[in-house]
């Protein structure tokens, strides 16, 4: 009889839950969703973030989304007399002291590689304050009282793109290296041990024939890949396309191989801002710039009140996210715009809204983007927007509750962490299964505590603990059952 009334309670409360979770209760029926056949992918300790479907098996009732950053305002004022409107190609460095913006100052409009182009910095201890540095290195205009760290050296300045480079043994006196160069005069390296002061340590390592190199090339060190690897600016079909080389020393480099993109819709691609995700950095990032040829937004008479250079204003462009993982094949999971154009004419013109190189950390749980906006403008600016750590998307499940199946994975560590946020009656129960579907005793979601808040790293934990260490190298699957959620990442540590 005790046996009986024991088997009743359990379908009661079994189906208690899954009732609920109709209703929006957050955890649902654990065996809804059946995995398919997939194969199983070491993540060993890596951060994960939802990006892109490389994790996602199934998801019922939750949806893939991606999240815009919100503007944080004005930083840096294009208005010293060595910069002006035509000011661009930024790249952001994170140092060991602060940050570091690299970027063109140009005060006209002119050919690109000419002579009134310089190569600026401004520095800042917590990414949100700038200021110029007075370094003395380049008179220029009768101002030597400036910021100025590379000048007349025509056509360098134009696309100046540096890195630091984060090889084991890199010399210290290369610590800082850099591309630049357009179509007519190859590529060039340059180096130096305090991002300061630059030298050329080879010219030509990249060369085309055909016009390329005319915008940022995007160099680092690949942690995952065990090269440097460079995305830059090429032409297909007459698409601003991007394609790829990489080096074993950052001198000598391989044939250029273009990018793929899936099945995506062809869209000139301005500059790509390709870079390894500083908390992830087997995963690639790219903030790229849309431009759209001839597409005119702004008026003659709109044109002329927000005193844009007349050959500036007949396109117009925006940023996209877009992902990889290595190789020559990028994801464009999203196609939507990542950051739009702001409110009014300024915002519209051409060539504006072009992210800078380098997504970097702000704040325990902010990261920030850089974009240049109000191109061939007297208001040309530099721009923050500002995010949550890995927060570029999400897997999301609305108040009525979701689901989300991963597909069979195998790691190493003793606890699964999670970066997620709820709301005040939302929740997620996280389920352990084996790669063929069946909850691993110990670890269903009824057995896992209820995860309740805002947090980018919460240790998940189920009625016996947090150690998962005797699941570690077993092909296992993850079932989230959620409810007004979003996961951004997960993450397998010691």
């Amino acid at each position: 009889m005790k046996i009986q009334s024991a088997f009743i309670l359990f379908f009661v409360f079994l189906f208690g839950f899954a009732s609920a979770g109709e209703k929006g209760n957050p955890v649902g029926n654990p065996s809804v969703l059946k995995g398919k056949v997939n194969e199983v992918v070491d993540i060993a300790s890596r951060r994960e973030l939802f990006v892109d479907h490389f994790l996602i098996d199934q998801m019922k009732g939750a949806q893939l989304v991606m999240n815009r950053p919100h503007d944080a305002g004005v930083v840096l004022k294009f208005d010293q007399a060595w910069e002006g409107p035509f000011c661009g190609y930024c790249t952001v460095i994170k140092t060991e002291s602060g940050y570091r913006v690299y970027y063109r100052g140009k005060f006209g409009a002119g050919t690109d590689g000419d002579t009134g182009e310089v190569t600026c910095v401004a520095d800042s201890k917590d990414g949100i304050i700038w200021v110029r540095p007075k370094l003395n290195l380049y008179e220029v205009g009768g101002h030597r009282d400036n910021n100025i760290v590379l000048a007349g050296k025509a056509p360098y300045s134009h696309n100046f793109s540096p890195w630091l480079d984060t090889r084991p043994g890199v010399p210290k006196d290369q610590r800082y290296k850099a591309l630049a160069g357009i179509h007519s005069s190859g590529v060039a390296l340059f180096v130096t041990p305090d991002g300061l002061s630059w030298k050329i340590l080879k010219e030509k390592i990249l060369t085309s024939k055909e016009f390329a190199f005319d915008s940022q090339a995007c160099a680092f060190w690949s942690e995952s890949e065990k090269q440097y690897v460079c995305y830059f600016r090429t032409w297909k079909n007459k698409v601003r396309w991007v394609s790829r080389s990489t080096s074993k020393d950052a001198l000598t480099w391989t044939d250029p191989v273009e990018m793929t993109f899936g099945g995506a819709p062809a869209e000139h691609l301005y500059t790509n801002q390709t870079q390894p995700y500083f908390r992830a950095p087997h995963l690639y990032l790219s903030t790229a710039a849309r431009f759209m040829p001839g597409r005119q937004v702004v008026t003659d008479e709109q044109a002329r009140e927000i005193n844009v250079n007349p050959k500036y204003f007949k396109d117009t462009s925006d940023a996209v996210l877009i992902t990889s993982r290595g190789g020559s094949v990028y994801d464009r999971t999203f196609l939507t715009s990542f950051i739009r154009p702001g409110i009014g004419a300024k915002n519209w013109v051409s060539r504006t809204n072009y992210p800078a190189l380098n997504v970097v950390q702000t704040g325990s749980a902010e990261m920030s983007v850089y974009v240049n906006q109000d191109y061939a403008q007297p208001t040309a600016h530099l721009r923050r927007y500002s995010m949550r750590l890995d927060g570029f998307a999400s897997v999301r499940a609305e108040y009525s509750g979701g689901e989300l199946l991963t597909r069979p994975f195998t790691f190493t560590g003793k606890m699964l962490s999670i970066n997620f946020a709820t709301s005040a009656a939302g929740s997620v129960r996280v389920e352990i299964q084996t790669a063929e579907g069946k909850p691993v005793p110990g670890f269903s979601a009824m057995e896992c505590r209820e995860q309740i808040g805002n947090e980018i790293d919460r240790t998940v934990t189920w009625n016996a603990g947090s150690d998962v260490s005797a699941l570690a190298g077993k092909p296992v699957r993850l079932h989230f059952v959620m409810k007004d959620t979003d996961i951004f990442a997960l993450k397998f540590s010691k």
